[in-house]
């Protein structure tokens, strides 16, 4: 359609500075104690952004020095007099720099309060019903504190009280009951472990305390960067992540929103091993885990599922050609049955491909993609609403990613919601994208990021194109099929794609028709969807009913396992005291060894004594004999024995 739209320009010096003035409380008058600057920066800001104000407004500085007795007027008279003769235009222009610096998003936050010039715009958005041009009228919508005209598609900076948290990026986000927390990050190359809260109600930052846990092991919360921070009931998991002395495997960490206190949750079954840059999608009571990189910077592509009822881990093995090893990619749930991934790096390349995993086979697609297909990035961010996948930011390592697209997940038809210009905090990688509300719209808020410069900054998006009414849900399941088909009709699937985008909100056109349509069709969802419901609910009654079978067996299996570990112990008694027995047995078995020993020698040298004996004995019968040999012949020869003498004495 074809509209005049009312478009800021900007306002050029000197209107530029004094806005800037005005936004930082200084109200030009010499006796001003300046409370509302003193407040907001720090004294030395305070009271450099006080000597430009003057020299900008006054000139040099030539009034009297003040009495010592009044050290803060003496102050401000000296940052006043160190300018010398700056020009008036260098003094506003350093300033505003200056007050940039300290708060990025003071513009827009000026913007609600200080009268721009406007000129008219003629801008064109496309039907989606028809692609025709429709030519509506104008209409102004109030938002209280967020600008006079509500303008989609276009990021802008929310007025944000508080304490803001350092500037980061590789921090986890998370939204839990109107509050976007914080967790978390890099900062100079140092990870960071504080906690922060954001209310969009009030858009005040906060601190987040945490409290020990009284325990025999307290828990060692590391500060880490490149995790996930998913919410789950009353309290946000934070899952893997970078840091200084990685863990062999990933650990999951829980904050407790209602304690205020960190734990380390223990999980059974084999773990993925540590990582950061990986993506982590909710998918019923599970965690999908796909991807990232190691610590030791070895690139991923396995993935594991968490069972956070069970706190059990499974790796799963998956069909198809599996995307290549990566990391900074980012990944979204779809139709409670597919899982996709865009995007993320290796070592040397940065990826634009789109993969599909269909999370009942467990296999793997790459549909073609439609549309104005993104530039290779990594390190983006993104978001669903109904069945469109904003994403944002990314860079590759040349410059960040300015264009912000969406991707509807049923078509695979990709359209650019905005671009930005420069460097800024949207074109930034390692920046944080959640769903927020504002007066009932769900709008994007994205905080932090890299280009250059570490940012704080958040701003806010209301998309136009937040359901896509014309497709029709229950076709989910064979658009990936459709999406490698050439024959299709593609015309009709981008201008359902297509959407409204740069819309400003209109009034006066004739809308019946189409509410009549939207209604039909809102009530052909409605349909699908309570056929869907009772599938689901069927199927999570039958769930139920095996994890409650399952939990039998795990109790049996329990018991099994403690009557086995008492009769492990016994036998193990047994075994001590059969121990105890052997070794006396084998004390006894060396004595008689030796004992035995002994024996055969004494019977060697018993038998050495019999031989010694026999031998004696002989050569006493062989001499005996020689004696009664002889004395035959010497009585023959005249010589009587010895013994017949003996006997004759006798």
């Amino acid at each position: 359609m074809t509209t005049m739209a009312r478009t800021s320009t900007g306002l050029a010096y000197p209107d530029r500075f004094y806005a800037a003035a005005s936004y930082a409380g200084l109200d030009g008058s010499l006796n001003s104690n300046n409370n509302d600057v003193s407040s907001r920066f720090s004294n030395e800001v305070a009271l450099i952004l006080y000597a430009l104000y003057q020299q900008a407004t006054i000139g040099p500085c030539d009034v009297p020095k003040p009495s010592s007795w009044n050290p803060v007027e003496q102050s401000k008279w000296k940052s006043w007099q160190q300018l010398g003769n700056m020009a008036t235009t260098e003094a506003m222009r350093l300033f505003v720099k200056i007050l940039e610096e300290e708060d990025p998003g003071w513009y827009s936050r000026a913007s609600n309060f200080v009268l721009e010039p406007t000129i008219d715009v003629q801008m064109n958005t496309i039907s989606a019903k028809n692609g025709s041009l429709v030519q509506t009228q104008d209409k102004d919508v109030i938002s209280e504190g967020l600008g006079s005209v509500v303008i989609y598609d276009t990021w802008i900076s929310p007025p944000i009280t508080g304490q803001h948290p350092k500037a980061r990026y590789q921090h986890g986000a998370a939204v839990v009951q109107e509050k976007m927390y914080i967790y978390g990050g890099n900062h100079n190359g140092r990870y960071l472990g504080d906690l922060h809260v954001l209310d969009f109600r009030s858009w005040t930052w906060s601190k987040v305390g945490t409290k020990a846990v009284e325990s025999p092991s307290p828990v060692n919360v590391a500060p880490c960067a490149g995790h996930s921070l998913i919410p789950w009931g009353n309290k946000l998991l934070s899952i893997a992540g970078h840091m200084k002395d990685p863990s062999e495997t990933i650990q999951v960490k829980a904050f407790d929103l209602q304690t205020g206190t960190w734990s380390m949750l223990k999980t059974y079954g084999k773990p993925p091993v540590s990582r950061g840059g990986q993506s982590v999608n909710l998918f019923g009571t599970t965690l999908v885990i796909f991807g990232g990189q190691g610590a030791n910077r070895t690139l991923l592509n396995d993935l594991y599922i968490l069972d956070l009822e069970t706190m059990t881990w499974d790796e799963i093995d998956v069909a198809g050609v599996a995307p290549s090893p990566r990391s900074g990619h980012a990944a979204a749930v779809h139709a409670e049955r597919y899982l996709l991934v865009f995007g993320g790096s290796s070592h040397a390349t940065f990826f634009n491909d789109l993969h599909v995993l269909d999370l009942q086979t467990m296999e793997w697609s790459k549909p073609a993609q439609l549309g104005e297909l993104p530039t290779p990035r990594a390190g983006h961010a993104g978001v669903t609403i109904g069945e469109n996948w904003f994403i944002a930011g990314g860079g590759d390592n040349k410059s960040g990613a300015s264009k912000t697209i969406v991707l509807n997940m049923s078509s695979f038809v990709w359209s650019v919601v905005t671009t930005v210009e420069g460097t800024v905090p949207l074109a930034s990688e390692g920046l944080s994208l959640v769903v927020g509300s504002l007066k009932g719209d769900d709008i994007l808020v994205s905080f932090g990021g890299y280009n250059g410069r570490y940012n704080r900054e958040v701003n806010i998006l209301n998309p136009s194109c937040k359901l896509n009414l014309q497709s029709n849900i229950t076709e989910a399941p064979s658009a990936v099929h459709n999406a490698t088909n050439p024959t299709r009709d593609l015309r009709s699937e981008f201008e359902i794609g297509q959407g409204k985008i740069r819309e400003i909100v209109m009034e006066n056109v004739d809308s019946k028709p189409t509410i009549s349509e939207c209604e039909k069709t809102n009530e052909r969802i409605i349909a699908t969807l309570k056929v869907e419901k009772q599938e689901l609910e069927s199927s999570l009654s039958e769930e139920k009913l095996q994890s409650l079978q399952l939990k039998q067996q795990v109790l049996e299996a329990e018991t099994r396992n403690t009557e086995l570990y008492k009769e492990l112990q016994s036998v193990r008694g047994q075994l001590g005291t059969e121990q105890s027995r052997c070794f006396k047995l084998e004390v006894e078995v060396a004595e008689l060894r030796q004992k035995l020993q002994t024996m055969e020698t004494l019977e060697k040298e018993l038998e050495l004594l019999q031989r010694q004996k026999a031998a004696s004995e002989q050569a006493a019968l062989n001499a005996k004999q020689r004696q009664g040999s002889s004395g035959v012949w010497g009585w023959l020869a005249g010589n009587p024995p010895e013994y017949t003498a003996i006997d004759d004495n006798a």
